[in-house]
């Protein structure tokens, strides 16, 4: 109980503390719900208006918008915010269950590429929680008291783990990048590993170094045979597995 008047009472973080509990729960009922319409079980079908489906997406956009707006007005403390807090997790879970959909700009949701969807939630999910444990973006909380008064020490900590993250991004490995922006030394690490041989560095700088193209290509197969099939494992667990390819359809679920 310390622990959580110091850590999230103290702040101000239990608005995003609400945030992300629902927007987890949000994801997972509204999974559930998918997964029964899709096997044909429960009381619960696609919603249509005038011969359009209703994607889940659209409710999700407004409620985003609402609770947004509400937590800017509201502040940071009081009954506005929290209220707008539990708004706005539901809206972001719903807009993420279907960020796949978004990206390709087609139904995608029980393919491969709805993978996507899954894979944006537990990264957005897992980087709101490195905030609520105390990880600051670009490692500003690593400071100490004498360099938290020196701006200039500062503005190079913050710009010089930026361009880590940016590299690491550069290179093609956009999860460390995104985690880097919070960890500092998982940027750090991935700017200074060899690029994945379809990253724009790849090639623009392995153009002319076959060694570093083939290291490169060996190093990202080995990591993809060891890590893809038990993500994928995962993803299919949280999120239902797609369908097979002779048995999809036009139809969404």
């Amino acid at each position: 109980m310390g622990w959580f008047e110091r850590n999230i009472m103290e702040p101000g973080k239990l608005p995003l503390l609400l945030a992300l509990i629902s927007f987890v729960l949000t994801f997972l009922i509204t999974r559930v719900i998918t997964r029964l319409i899709r096997a044909g079980k429960g009381p619960f079908g696609n919603v249509s208006s005038g011969g359009v489906h209703v994607h889940h997406v659209v409710p999700g956009v407004i409620l985003t918008i609402v609770g947004g707006f509400g937590a800017v007005a509201g502040g940071q403390y009081g009954f506005g915010s929290t209220l707008a807090a539990v708004i706005f997790g539901i809206g972001a879970g719903l807009v993420l269950d279907e960020f796949a959909l978004v990206l390709h700009l087609a139904d995608v949701y029980w393919t491969p590429n709805g993978r996507k969807s899954v894979e944006m939630v537990v990264l957005t999910a897992s980087l709101v929680g490195l905030l609520l444990l105390g990880f600051s973006p670009l490692g500003v909380n690593d400071l100490n008291e004498d360099q938290q008064q020196n701006r200039a020490a500062a503005l190079v900590t913050v710009l010089a783990n930026f361009l880590f993250a940016l590299i690491a991004l550069f290179k093609g490995k956009v999860r460390l990048a995104v985690l880097g922006v919070i960890i500092p030394l998982v940027a750090l690490v991935a700017a200074l590993r060899l690029a994945r041989p379809t990253s724009p560095w790849a090639k623009r700088f392995y153009r002319n170094r076959p060694r570093a193209r083939a290291k490169s290509a060996l190093r990202s197969y080995r990591h993809d045979r060891r890590w893809v099939t038990p993500s994928r494992a995962f993803h299919d667990w949280i999120g239902g597995a797609p369908d097979p390819e002779p048995a999809r359809s036009l139809e969404r679920r």
